[in-house]
């Protein structure tokens, strides 16, 4: 008697080339088959809101990455997941800061107050359907002294991430208080990605079992 062949593995995309997103999925036991980085405009829409905002640039980076990702045969079935993170105080949205002058204003505007960060993440189903979710945290930054805006500052950990700070890194002793998902801070919400992929059918305990 001829044993049927095994069902072919499921794969993931993460359009997404940041590290720490990767480096999340992994925490959950999960591997991408590939990254398709999302290379799409950010600004913000007149009158959008943060959490409007999110998203937006979630599903634009699942859009962009699904266009991709139908060119490669071999990733023609795969799930996707975009993801993308808001920092804002009130209604002000905070920049993704590329120049020391906007880190500084951005430090400026958190130091010693509460502000949120709204973190999306879009899922392609294999089928084409998609999913989303929307996580909002809340924290509140310690005042911070004219030496440490300048020490943070001159690390360069504050470049290209929402709000000029990444918590994972030096700025994590900024942080009085968190309310909220502290892996959705750092980019990638892992109990509502895992949610999404789970409920459209992809293995997410598999690997758990293949590192016993």
């Amino acid at each position: 008697m001829t044993a049927e062949p095994a069902a072919p593995r499921a794969k993931l995309v993460l359009a997404s080339a940041s590290p720490r997103r990767l480096a999340l999925l992994q925490q959950a036991g999960l591997e991408a088959d590939a990254l398709l980085p999302a290379d799409i405009d950010e600004t913000p829409h007149r009158g959008e809101s943060p959490r409007a905002l999110a998203i937006r640039l979630a599903s634009e980076k699942a859009a962009a990455a699904a266009k991709v990702k139908i060119v490669h045969p071999d990733l023609k079935d795969a799930y996707l997941i975009a993801a993308d993170t808001v920092v804002a105080v009130g209604r002000r949205i905070l920049p993704k800061p590329e120049t020391t002058e906007d880190a500084d204003e951005c430090l400026q505007l958190l130091s010693g107050r509460q502000h949120r960060v709204y973190t999306a993440v879009s899922m392609i189903t294999p089928k084409g359907y998609e999913r989303k979710r929307l996580v909002e945290a809340r924290l509140r930054f310690k005042r911070l002294s004219a030496m440490e805006v300048d020490a943070y500052l001159a690390s360069g950990e504050w470049r290209g991430k929402a709000g000029g700070y990444a918590i994972q890194g030096l700025a994590g002793v900024f942080v009085v208080k968190l309310v909220g998902s502290y892996t959705a801070v750092v980019g990638l919400p892992l109990y509502e990605t895992v949610s999404l992929l789970a409920g459209e059918g992809y293995p997410v305990l598999t690997p758990w079992f293949e590192k016993a």
